[in-house]
Order: C-alpha cells, then sequence, then structure tokens
C-alpha cells in the first residue's frame, strides 16, 4: 500500500528491513512471503558479509533494496545500515531465517501498529524459549513493528552498541516513552538454534557471544528490569496468536 502526498509524489508506508548473515538456506522463503505482503512497500536487505550466496537471493527482486557489507560487522550494524536507507513511516524488523513464516503472522504484526492500538508489536515465536512464553513476551525478538518516530532521533546511539545489542536498546527506548507493546503469538513459526545453523560447538560460542553483548548492553538486573517494565507495557488485543 502507498500512500500519496499532496505533490502526488508517492510516500513509503511500511518498510521492512532484514538482516542477514549467510543464511543462503533461508532467507529464500523469508523473502517470498515478505514480498508477497500487500502492505510491505519497501523491503531492504542487508547482507552482513556473507561468504554464502545471500545476496543472490535478494538481488533483483521487485520492492527489495540490497545492501551489501564488505564485512561481517554484526547485527547491530547491519540494522543501522537497513535504518538509514528506509523511507517508511513505519518500520518492520524481520529476521531473515525464520522457519513456517507466512502472511498472517506478518499481518497479525503489522495491524496493532499499523491501527493505532500499539506503538511496537513483538512476536513470541513458537519454539521461543518456555521460560518466555510464561511470561508472556520475548525480549530479544527479533520481529517487530514499530512506528519510525519512536526511534528516529536516537538512531546514532546505534553506533557504540555492540554486535547484538540492538534489541536491548530498543527495548530501553520502548521504555523511556512509555510505548504501547503488542505481543503476538507466532503459532506456527520457529527460529532455528545457532548449534543447528552452525554445528554444536560454534553454536555455543554464538549464544555466548550474544549473551556477553546483552550483558554489556544492559547488565543482568538491567534485562531483568526491561522484561518487568515491558510486560507493564503491553496492551491487550482481541486476539494476539496467530493458529
Amino acid at each position: 500500500m502507498i500512500l500519496t502526498a499532496p505533490n502526488d509524489q508517492p510516500v513509503r508506508r511500511i518498510s521492512c528491513v532484514i538482516p542477514a548473515y549467510n543464511e543462503g538456506p533461508r532467507i529464500k522463503a523469508v523473502l517470498d512471503v515478505v514480498a508477497a505482503h500487500p502492505l510491505i512497500d519497501e523491503i531492504i536487505v542487508v547482507d552482513d558479509g556473507s561468504s554464502d550466496d545471500t545476496a543472490a537471493f535478494a538481488s533483483g527482486r521487485e520492492k527489495v533494496v540490497l545492501i551489501s557489507l564488505s564485512k561481517n560487522g554484526g547485527k547491530t550494524r547491519a540494522l543501522a545500515a537497513g535504518l538509514a536507507r528506509a523511507r517508511g513511516t513505519y518500520l518492520l524488523l524481520v529476521d531473515s531465517d525464520l522457519i513456517g513464516l507466512g502472511v498472517a503472522e506478518l499481518t497479525a504484526l503489522i495491524l496493532p501498529v499499523l491501527d493505532g492500538r500499539a506503538d511496537i508489536a513483538i512476536s513470541l515465536r513458537r519454539n521461543a524459549p518456555r521460560l518466555w512464553h510464561l511470561i508472556g513476551i520475548d525480549y530479544i525478538s527479533g520481529e517487530r513493528m514499530l512506528r519510525r518516530g519512536l526511534i528516529a532521533d536516537r538512531l546514532a546511539e546505534l553506533d557504540v552498541l555492540p554486535r547484538f545489542g540492538f534489541e536491548v536498546w530498543l527495548n530501553r527506548t520502548c521504555i523511556d516513552a512509555a510505548a504501547r507493546l503488542a505481543v503476538v503469538e507466532w503459532g506456527r513459526v520457529d527460529s532455528p538454534m545457532k548449534s543447528h545453523k552452525y554445528g554444536v560447538l560454534q553454536g555455543i560460542v554464538a549464544d555466548l557471544r550474544m549473551m556477553s553483548d546483552l550483558l554489556r548492553t544492559a547488565g543482568p538486573l538491567r534485562l531483568v528490569l526491561q522484561i518487568v517494565r515491558m510486560r507493564n507495557l503491553r496492551v491487550r488485543l482481541v486476539s494476539n496468536e496467530v493458529d
């Protein structure tokens, strides 16, 4: 959906930013769904220095802008590059490795923000840790829909974050703004374990590095407080689950 400004120039409404690093085996399925969604006007894939064919799956697609970084800088750098390029009034962030993603899941994430019931929506995937399901929120989910204005004046802060500090930073930004938060349960969508993608040893190392970055960004007590405060910001939807 593209709106028309008074000067008859098209205005981008929803920009989808997809960071990707060596996701050749998985990114095509994600892009097929995102590209087919009628509400998404612009898709920005940031290839974060991949050594496989990730970029090839994004290149030449309609609505897709491909940004290729010369070296791997981590998810925060990739998202910063994509957000700097995005032109949408709304921003949709989607991980590139999702399994089982469909148009219905994206719609469920988009609509609470688009229709004004929430300022940000966050996914709760089927295979998110059981604790996150019990708590009712995945505080490091990579799938989020938000108003651009929520972060527009704070993007420079990304320059000093560690490789995997983006989600914690975004949590803090939303808490500071007292943003209304919608949790959308994705009952058919999984995110593959790092051990599945990289092997057991490399997967463990990758998880430890990610946790280290989370703690560097906020610290253990602040992470716990983030979860509590984000729960307090939740808005209840008539239905927040995609069957």
